[in-house]
């Protein structure tokens, strides 16, 4: 089960990064707003897919590491 999420999570991050590369070409508007909307689908299929399988989450804060006592 993992490593088919892993899969999956793989599949979406390379997705996002095509999306990304190509939002940089010369597009139509049409196709510049088919491939905004992908990218959000994208990004949303692959937050809900990482918080399933990775339930456990860590915040961190803007403050550098020294402050909070983290060795670098």
């Amino acid at each position: 089960m993992l490593d088919e999420n892993l899969a999956r999570i793989r599949a979406h991050r390379n997705n996002i990064h095509r999306y990304r590369r190509l939002l940089k070409t010369r597009l139509s508007q049409l196709e510049r707003n088919f491939i905004e909307r992908r990218l959000a689908e994208e990004k949303l299929a692959l937050d809900a897919l990482s918080a399933a399988t990775f339930p456990l989450g860590f915040h961190v804060s803007g403050a550098p590491a020294e402050a909070i006592g983290v060795a670098r």
